[in-house]
């Protein structure tokens, strides 16, 4: 199983962006599998360093929503 990390835009140079991921880290990643280009403030699907899908704002909250709950979650079972 894969796993994808909603993903913010904050800067576009070329073939690469920079991002904002889950937990405010920021990385640079690469646009080239993307059928079209993606503007900055756009959210995208990030896996191994690219983005692989443009999703909107609504879908990337909930994954993030998501992903705070299963954290939450673990570390009360100490896992």
């Amino acid at each position: 199983m894969c796993l994808a990390i909603p993903s913010k835009i904050l800067k576009i140079n070329s073939l690469m962006a920079m991002v904002e991921a889950y937990g405010g880290a920021q990385k640079e990643i690469s646009l080239m599998l993307l059928p079209d280009e993606p503007s900055v403030g756009d959210y995208v699907l990030v896996h191994a360093g690219f983005a692989i899908q443009t999703i909107d704002s609504e879908s990337a909250e909930e994954s993030h929503r998501f992903l705070t709950e299963l954290l939450l979650s673990m570390a009360e079972e100490g896992t």
